[in-house]
């Protein structure tokens, strides 16, 4: 018997794919750089082309296949220009602070990261260039004022992180042999803001777009595809490319239920609906592209998001859905999200971690860990956690609620709530976007993957228990049954009780029968929690029906409007959890 209690094979889509009609798409480098070169050579003048690319893109590989396929070109790598590296750590230093895991949000623009000696020299350099040229790196664009040209070479931030941990090292620092921890730090906190906001600034001036996720194999595509593909998208349901990942707790539910290879020993995380993490796939007539999701995000912000959560949140996508897999693995880490004054006051984020649990599965043994119990001692607390740093020894159950979790059960953990998941959950984790910020208490005495002892943060930790969070003001509200908002034959609408002190609002449908959603202006994020398939439709056949599996998490931009969600079989019985932003709606 499966983990689904059900012989079927699993139908999970790993690889969600986005049709984009009438249009086509160029793979390898000899197309690539054909299909440039050729366009460059219709404009005016000595061509001038600019790849500019995001920190990350292979710049060695780049060049030796515009060497082979533009051997009539100059080739000016722009980040030449670029700052030495004890020029950048000094102007970075207070940003990536001496902590492993934690920095501060850099406010930084590119230009800042160039020696303006050395990028007036290589504007002079360009200037005096009598044949065809092509500069490329990340900041070219700001080498050359008018190109023939402009090629935005893009990365998903899940593929920089694979480079990262195969020993690429950060932008100009040489740290391949660093700590992953800490370079994937530099990324989220400096390279990935800055990146972000230049590409950003490229995009309305682009000719081309160009996906080099794939090591040998660029995908590129004009500028008037690439709006298509984003106007596409915002106009219909979607999924983002979801990635899974091991961990120290990981456990093996993933493995049956989405169909997952045998290699690693566990997959803990999937991140299955985080929109900066995760990638859009697009198909151009057979030829495959990847891009950021957060592009999405960045160039159709109110499409997407609705005008009310745009002006709440700016270009950026507030909602995230992961799953948390300790099902035959271990209990994740005892931790404390931070109130939204600190990780102001620290980190430089607008908001806070605010999140909850929702169990898709559950053993009988399974427990959420969730506020102190009453009459905890905030003193011997605090020194059991530091001397279990040495001991690697802490009794959870002295001090913190251990409550029976079953299936379908809703767990609201607003920032500041001593938690975490025992082992044999399977957790839909419903929280706000900023992922990171969890300050470890307690790590059950382990080490990482990767054979160092695992980050804890008690300082950060104990600034921010709210110790008033005890049993009974857990039991009062953060349990709350779900409420029935409304019901008929075939179909109820709960409402599964997230904690007025977060931002996120959930609803959730059991129905057997076509039931009718609407955004309101607001973006929907929704998982089928129950039943093998699922159909969203159109009433005014606005977008094809859309087809979702077990499991899978799948967003409706706000301008979408009204949608339908049938039973894929007639008369099973399905369930949604949907979560949008409370008080955005119209």
């Amino acid at each position: 018997m499966s983990l689904l209690g059900s012989s079927l094979p699993s139908n999970y889509d790993r690889t969600p794919t986005i049709q984009v009609p009438g249009t086509a798409a160029w793979s390898g480098w000899a197309e690539v750089l054909g299909q440039i070169r050729a366009a460059a050579d219709q404009r005016a003048g000595l061509p001038c082309i600019v790849i500019d690319t995001y920190p990350g893109t292979d710049l060695a590989e780049l060049a030796r296949a515009a060497a082979t396929h533009l051997p009539a070109y100059a080739l000016i790598n722009a980040e030449d220009a670029a700052l030495d590296t004890e020029a950048l750590e000094h102007l970075l230093s207070c940003f990536l602070t001496d902590d492993r895991v934690f920095g501060v949000v850099s406010p930084h623009q590119l230009l800042e990261f160039y020696d303006p000696d050395r990028l007036e020299s290589l504007r002079s350099q360009l200037a005096q260039v009598n044949q065809p040229t092509l500069v490329f790196g990340w900041g070219a664009a700001a080498a050359v004022t008018n190109p023939s040209l402009l090629v935005v070479a893009d990365l998903a931030r899940w593929e920089i992180q694979r480079r990262l941990r195969g020993g690429m090292g950060n932008w100009h620092v040489g740290n391949g042999s660093e700590d992953i921890l800490r370079k994937y730090k530099r990324g989220f906190f400096v390279e990935w803001r800055v990146a972000d906001r230049h590409k950003l600034g490229l995009f309305s001036g682009m000719d081309f777009y160009l996906d080099t996720n794939a090591a040998g194999r660029p995908v590129l595509i004009d500028r008037a595809t690439f709006e298509q593909s984003l106007d596409l998208t915002v106009s219909r349901p979607y999924r983002v490319v979801p990635f899974f990942d091991p961990g120290v707790w990981g456990g093996q539910w993933m493995r049956q239920v989405c169909n997952l290879p045998p290699g690693a020993p566990n997959y803990a995380w999937c991140f299955d609906g985080v929109p900066e993490e995760n990638s859009l796939r697009f198909d151009y007539g057979g030829t495959l592209l990847e891009m950021p999701a957060q592009n999405l995000t960045l160039l159709r912000p109110v499409r997407l998001l609705g005008e009310r959560t745009h002006a709440r949140f700016g270009a950026e996508f507030p909602i995230r859905f992961d799953l948390l897999d300790t099902m035959q693995g271990g209990n994740l880490s005892l931790q404390v999200h931070p109130l939204t004054s600190y990780i102001q006051q620290h980190f430089g984020m607008a908001y806070t971690q605010d999140e909850s649990y929702y169990l898709l599965d559950a053993g009988e043994d399974a427990v959420v860990y969730l506020g102190l119990k009453t009459d905890t001692d905030r003193e011997t607390l605090l020194s059991d956690l530091a001397d279990s740093q040495t001991t690697g020894e802490f009794d959870a159950e002295r001090y913190v609620n251990a409550i029976p979790a079953r299936k379908h059960d809703h767990f609201s953990i607003p920032a500041g709530t001593i938690h975490c998941s025992g082992q044999n959950a399977m957790v839909l984790e419903i929280s706000a976007t900023p992922f990171i910020f969890t300050f470890k208490l307690w790590d059950w005495g382990r080490l990482g993957l990767d054979g160092l002892p695992r980050p804890v943060h008690l300082e950060h930790g104990k600034a921010n228990i709210r110790w008033e969070r005890d049993t009974d003001w857990v039991q009062t509200h953060l349990l709350n049954p779900p409420e029935v908002l409304g019901s008929g034959e075939g179909w109820c609408e709960e409402c599964t009780g997230l904690n007025e002190l977060e931002f996120i609002e959930t609803r959730r449908h059991w129905f057997s029968v076509p039931v009718s959603h609407d955004t309101q202006g607001t973006v929907n994020v929704l998982n089928l929690v129950e039943g093998r398939e699922a159909v969203v439709e159109s009433p005014g056949n606005a977008f094809e029906p859309f087809t979702v599996h077990y499991a899978e998490t799948f967003i409706v931009p706000a301008q979408v409007g009204g949608y339908v969600i049938r039973p894929a079989r007639t008369g099973e019985q399905v369930a949604t959890i949907k979560a949008f932003v409370r008080g955005t709606q119209r």
